[in-house]
């Protein structure tokens, strides 16, 4: 195997791969991971067979003496396609840890891609893990999804909720005003958390420009005045509610519960699963236990949101 560091002339090469990979989303893509490349100093690899064949790609950033695979993405790891067999990803992953020794690489730090988002089983590179670079577990989340093919019904809680929503007239639709729904959400996180979004607006507004399909926002509106919404990361099986916020106005009529029931029962695609994400603390893996349980509510359960270390010696 050949290991070569992603450079921006081998963007078309790279972002073609993961749109043919059976574990990429749109996240992998140049046009994604690059928006904040002021932010990370990318370390990415890209990994050809012996035919000189791309083969698997590995989206990273450096920091000192780690590499994590990504730091700057919900998930990293391998990304791996259809033809990826178990023996030829222990290959690659060797070929990758050599590589980083030379470069004077000590630590890995890898976010696996949830098993959920695989449009194949995909699980090479998480043997690989144990079989070539004996990683250990070194941090797992929680997050809540719900199976659109076997939905549990809602909590008596939640559709009072809907309930409500409904008959004060809150209706529910997809909208382009970000800028509204950034509002919302910034004044939530400041007052509760002392937070602020991930993504600015002009972030946001970026990559809603590159990815028209995959991001969108969907919100919830009274007398013509939004008062909730979330925003859907939308890949081929999951839709996954990035951001979600109401207003005091909306969290008192329920309107997430009418705009999350609607979600449900009209998915944007024919995706099999709503990831709701996790609900965590910050920093920490103890629950917001408030959060996760609203979430269950509307018959959601887990999936593991994985994150390995290992030591390269």
């Amino acid at each position: 195997m050949k290991i070569v560091a992603y450079s921006p002339g081998l963007r078309k090469e790279w972002d073609a791969y993961v749109a043919q990979s059976k574990n990429g989303t749109f996240l992998f893509d140049r046009g994604y991971m690059d928006y904040h490349a002021d932010r990370f100093t990318d370390s990415s690899l890209m990994v050809y067979d012996q035919r000189g064949k791309l083969f698997a790609l590995f989206p990273a950033n450096r920091e000192k003496d780690t590499i994590f695979s990504h730091r700057g993405l919900t998930y990293g790891g391998l990304v791996i396609s259809e033809k990826a067999t178990a023996v030829k990803v222990c290959e690659a992953m060797a070929a990758i840890n050599h590589c980083l020794r030379t470069a004077c690489i000590s630590k890995v730090v890898y976010k696996a891609v949830p098993t959920i988002y695989n449009a194949l089983p995909a699980d090479e590179p998480l043997y690989a893990l144990t079989e070539v670079c004996h990683a250990r577990l070194s941090n797992r989340d929680i997050a809540s999804v719900v199976s659109l093919k076997n939905r549990i019904r809602l909590s008596e809680l939640r559709r009072r909720g809907q309930k409500k929503a409904a008959n004060n007239g809150v209706v529910i639709d997809y909208s382009n005003d970000f800028a509204s729904f950034w509002h919302i959400l910034e004044d939530n996180l400041l007052k509760k958390y002392g937070s602020r979004p991930v993504h600015t607006l002009d972030e946001m507004l970026l990559l809603r420009e590159r990815f028209p399909d995959a991001i969108r926002l969907l919100a919830a509106f009274h007398s013509g005045q939004m008062i909730a919404g979330t925003v859907l990361y939308i890949t081929p099986s999951v839709v996954k509610t990035q951001y979600i916020s109401a207003s005091p106005e909306g969290k008192a009529i329920g309107a997430l519960d009418l705009l999350f029931t609607q979600l449900l029962d009209h998915p944007p695609g024919a995706q099999q699963y709503v990831d709701f994400g996790t609900s965590a603390l910050e920093h920490s893996t103890e629950l917001r236990q408030p959060l996760i349980c609203q979430k269950e509510g509307f018959g959601a359960r887990a999936v593991c949101y994985d994150t390995y270390e290992w030591t390269l010696l």
